[in-house]
């Protein structure tokens, strides 16, 4: 994730409580919920399971996937003794599992500060104040470390690099990541193997990971699917409850009294927001209960995640949310349905009326279709890609006004990608020798291209 995102980092669902409706309530609901203690017990047995020795992985299966499993990621992890585990991935200490969530680390460095003058390079103000008496103004370069937030639909190898891990990118383009800065290699990956049954492998074992098409799967659990109604309107599509939990088998936890509970996502229904810490859980057989004081019902919360297809990806979070609606859906887009993605083309138009167009670099830093905008408004997040973007038309006295190239209009606030961090635009003429820069104080608006696919 960008900046916006490490302030935030892609969501999950979940929630159902055991409620105190004495003997006859816990029965009803001891078949849904797993004691906290066995539960931990059998998370610490499979972590501390040891790898069967090294040898060839059998032969994968060759049968195609079905849109029940076409959507989960998959490929062959190599460890460090030369062991291979094939099979469908789970990264990030069981977090992100489909071609659609994103890979998140920290650039080791940004290259296209090399094609700025020294004069050029983008600085910001700040005023040193003491008990309210402003006694100067400090100034010092903007930071332009960046995050790469890339789909895993368009990664196609990682490996570890010492204390780098090198991303190739079905484009070709390589980026390395810091290993320990926030990186989704450093939790390590889980990998169903249809021998070696589902490790979870440490970083520091891991090799390299080759993403390829996925084949059908044995028993795929089901990805989570529904509509999010918060303040700012409603989104529908996959959803991330508090940015981790995505498939029916994912678990919500909440206090019934002093009691703490944990309620598989495949027997919910609806999850309604209660107070600040407390949230209403209707169970798909219509009993309702209430659930309270864990960060998956209450205020820390880190969002509700929702893939919907007319912004990208947006994040609710928990002071905008007001209930989620499940419903069936499959699993998603497969590999092969993500681009490699392209140049980004397009025009900058200055506050003193100058145009540049060209090969455009936003924010020092987005130069791809599939790389994403990021913005929020009103307590929402939106991570919209560049290919879907017609025009950005920023502003630090008024929202930003985003318009796609289906028409649509977001307003976003002076902060993001659209606020005074955003490092400017290179913009590479054709024929020129160097790039124009434009500081983003002086863009008054950016039309983009339409890429040749999405």
């Amino acid at each position: 994730m960008k900046k916006l995102l490490i302030a935030a980092g892609a969501v999950a669902l979940g929630i159902v409580v055991l409620p105190v409706l004495g003997v006859l309530g816990y029965r009803v609901f001891k078949q849904h919920i797993e004691p906290v203690a066995t539960r931990q017990a059998a998370v610490q047995a499979a972590a501390a399971a040891d790898p069967a020795p090294a040898e060839p992985p059998p032969p994968a299966d060759t049968r195609p996937a079905t849109e029940a499993d076409r959507g989960f990621i998959y490929g062959r992890v190599t460890t460090t003794d030369g062991t291979t585990y094939q099979g469908r991935l789970r990264f990030g200490g069981d977090r992100e599992a489909f071609w659609g969530d994103t890979f998140n680390g920290v650039k080791r460095e940004n290259p296209w500060l090399a094609q700025l003058a020294p004069e050029q390079i983008p600085k910001q103000t700040h005023s040193i104040e003491i008990f309210g008496w402003k006694l100067g103004d400090q100034t010092a370069q903007l930071d332009v470390t960046r995050q790469l937030t890339a789909r895993f639909g368009e990664i196609a190898r990682i490996e570890a690099q010492g204390k780098d891990v090198r991303v190739t990118l079905k484009s070709g383009s390589v980026v390395d990541v810091n290993r320990f800065d926030a990186s989704d290699f450093d939790d390590g990956v889980r990998v169903w193997d249809a021998s070696r049954g589902a490790p979870h492998l440490d970083s520091m074992r891991i090799r390299s990971i080759e993403l390829l098409p996925t084949v059908a799967l044995a028993d795929p659990p089901a990805r989570l699917f529904g509509t999010v109604r918060s303040r700012r309107g409603d989104f529908t599509g996959f959803i991330e409850w508090d940015r981790e939990e995505c498939v029916g088998t994912d678990e919500i936890e909440g206090q019934t009294g002093l009691t703490e509970q944990h309620v598989r996502f495949d027997t919910i229904r609806s999850i309604e927001r209660g107070s600040h810490n407390s949230s209403r859980v209707t169970l798909t057989d219509g009993r309702e209960v209430e659930l309270s004081s864990t960060n998956d019902v209450g205020d820390g919360n880190r969002g509700i995640l929702v893939d919907d297809l007319r912004y990208g990806r947006v994040v609710v979070s928990w002071d905008a949310f007001e209930r989620v609606d499940f419903a069936p859906g499959d699993s998603g887009p497969a590999y092969g349905d993500f681009p490699a993605g392209s140049d980004l083309h397009g025009t900058v138009t200055t506050r003193d009326g100058r145009r540049v167009s060209g090969c455009l670099v936003y924010d020092l830093d987005e130069s791809k279709t599939t790389e994403t905008l990021d913005g929020s408004f009103e307590g929402v997040d939106y991570l919209v890609p560049f290919g879907m973007i017609a025009s950005i038309v920023p502003s630090p006295d008024h929202p930003a006004r985003l318009t796609l190239h289906d028409g649509t209009e977001l307003q976003l606030e002076w902060d993001g990608d659209v606020g005074e961090q955003n490092a400017g635009v290179l913009v590479f003429v054709d024929g020129g020798a160097r790039p124009d820069y434009v500081r983003w104080s002086d863009v008054a608006r950016v039309d983009l291209d339409r890429p040749p696919a999405m």
